[in-house]
């Protein structure tokens, strides 16, 4: 297929208008136009090969189409689960008392370390194919539980390779050695860190788009941070950062000293914190999921919005806290917990994610952008608000249907 037009939408939702009885038409993976079927251009480039009259499936009326949305946050490269520490944690257990009864991160860097290749990749496939399944065609996904120069670029060689496959969403990998200390390099902070600076560049080779460095208590520190992003951004990768902004580290500072591409989870930013990364036009990635499962206070979404911060959402799924890889749930969260528009909340999931990946190709539906679209079962974007986990009826990736 070369041309395709969908048409007989009842409602557009483009990322930046919204119109009724709408169309778009597709060239090769890009939208060449998009907006009321009233207007349609008299010339196609090309012969149209496909047309796809939305009015007819499922008997919606035309039904809500939107961009595809993108997860801006989330670890999906792991072996095995931590379900039972889930459930000590939900009695009462300390994060001392799980890490004694072997829980914790290093019990998943052990699991994972332990799960050979073929089956790692196996479970990595079926995650990434619910979230395309839930409407969402760009996945953040992290590195970061091998800890191993080999382990951790075979994951980002795995992303690239599962990114090439039928009915995959497009993956933007971030190289996350910089997450914890391995149990190996105990005592030796400075050795892993060198290790980790070594290994970047060997990672922007295998496929790399961005290194995140975790900078919080019991993690990384600021220092530390400084020199692996510099050494990021010299490779040609994209400088990211968990900066939790716990005012004891000022991981949110460092963030926007560092111009980092986005600064995550932000759940105890301050007002100097909101600032910076406004000045330094870093992109906040806030995780509604994540912030179920513990203890910290919620990221001052409002604040942010009020300086002029770009927001952007995540599921966060990583198997200690959260296992959301529903993006239309996380807009129905980040309504009820931050108090957003569906609007605000729906825009952070797509043109958000984009600028939070430095991806200018999606995120929108316009002339020019890739046609990663979503036809949903609504006839409205409130549905959203409503759902808490909205179901995809048809997705296209690159004018391709995936789900369908």
């Amino acid at each position: 297929m070369t041309v395709r037009l969908l048409t007989n939408i009842g409602r557009l939702w483009t990322g930046t208008d919204v119109c009724s009885n709408a169309a778009i038409l597709i060239h090769n993976d890009r939208i060449v136009w998009a907006g009321p079927a009233a207007d349609l251009p008299q010339s196609v480039p090309g012969v149209i090969d496909d047309i796809v009259d939305v009015d007819h499936v499922e008997n919606l009326g035309g039904g809500l189409v939107t961009p595809g949305l993108i997860d801006a946050h989330s670890h999906p490269v792991y072996a095995g689960n931590r379900w039972a520490e889930l459930a000590m944690r939900t009695s009462g257990s300390t994060y001392s008392e799980i890490a004694a009864a072997g829980g914790g991160v290093n019990s998943t860097i052990t699991v994972t370390r332990g799960t050979d290749p073929w089956t790692l990749c196996n479970s990595v496939r079926e995650r990434l194919r619910r979230w395309i399944e839930d409407g969402t065609t760009t996945v953040e996904a992290k590195t970061g539980y091998h800890l191993t120069r080999d382990g951790e670029l075979a994951d980002i060689r795995m992303l690239r390779s599962l990114e090439s496959e039928p009915s995959m969403p497009r993956v933007h990998a971030t190289f996350l050695a910089a997450h914890i200390l391995p149990p190996e390099y105990f005592g030796r902070r400075r050795d892993y860190v060198e290790a980790v600076r070594q290994w970047t560049g060997d990672a922007a080779a295998a496929g790399a788009d961005s290194m995140d460095v975790y900078c919080d208590e019991g993690h990384f520190t600021p220092e530390e941070a400084r020199v692996l992003l510099y050494t990021a951004k010299r490779v040609g990768l994209k400088a990211r950062m968990h900066a939790c902004a716990n005012e004891r580290t000022g991981a949110a500072q460092v963030a926007a000293e560092m111009g980092c591409a986005s600064a995550d989870i932000l759940t105890h930013a301050t007002d100097e914190d909101i600032k910076a990364i406004a000045h330094a036009g870093v992109t906040a990635t806030v995780c509604p999921g994540s912030s179920l499962n513990t203890d910290r206070p919620l990221a001052p979404v409002r604040k942010m919005l009020d300086h002029g911060v770009t927001l952007a959402l995540g599921t966060d799924h990583n198997p200690g806290q959260c296992g959301i890889t529903s993006m239309p749930l996380v807009i129905g969260l980040a309504v009820a917990m931050f108090g957003l528009s569906v609007t605000e909340a729906l825009r952070a999931a797509t043109l958000g994610g984009a600028a939070a990946l430095r991806v200018g190709d999606r995120g929108t539906l316009a002339p020019g952008m890739m046609a990663d679209i979503v036809l949903w079962d609504a006839d409205h974007e409130g549905a959203f608000a409503w759902a808490f986990g909205l179901r995809a009826l048809r997705v296209w990736r690159g004018g391709v249907p995936v789900v369908h």
